[in-house]
């Protein structure tokens, strides 16, 4: 038996995410780490990790964003996802995510911390369920939504994918 997004929403017990799809914190860690001991780009403690399920319908998409850490992605089920990076210097990258390995997929990858980042999935796949691994942990406060006028200003190259994937 197939099972389709819904199935792993359900299942998984996901929400719906701020910049987009499906999400379920399946991780976070009880460990600190003190202000003190983290780069200055933190305002506070953190935990040392955390982790989530995601999940992308076709048509759906993550919207640009950055962190102030790394982020690794994993890939899980169904069909190929697609991360657009735009690192610090305007240097684009598109990460192909899913199992077809043959034809350059990767299981894992990292974007790093201030890039910016959105997702989808690949134009043949109905949806892409994968995960996301932040350390130091998640923190809402480390996280910045795109604003499309101010992107485009910044990256006028990348026009494009920038209107496709930002929230008007």
């Amino acid at each position: 038996m197939s099972k389709d997004a819904k199935y792993f929403v359900e299942q998984l017990g996901m929400c719906p995410h701020p910049e987009g799809g499906w999400y379920k914190e399946s991780y976070r860690c009880a460990e600190q780490i003190g202000a003190a001991h983290l780069p200055g780009r933190f305002a506070g403690t953190r935990t040392f990790s955390t982790a989530i399920y995601f999940l992308l319908t076709k048509g759906q998409f993550s919207a640009f964003h950055r962190i102030k850490s790394d982020e690794m992605w994993h890939f899980y089920d169904g069909q190929t996802l697609h991360i657009y990076v735009i690192d610090e210097n305007g240097k684009p990258e598109v990460i192909h995510l899913g199992r077809q390995v043959e034809k350059g997929e990767v299981y894992q990858a990292v974007v790093k911390a201030g890039c910016w980042f959105a997702s989808c999935p690949a134009p043949e796949s109905d949806f892409s369920l994968v995960g996301c691994t932040v350390a130091p942990g998640f923190d809402f406060d480390d996280f910045e939504m795109a604003n499309r006028t101010q992107l485009l200003q910044q990256f006028p190259q990348h026009t494009d994918i920038i209107t496709r994937l930002t929230l008007p």
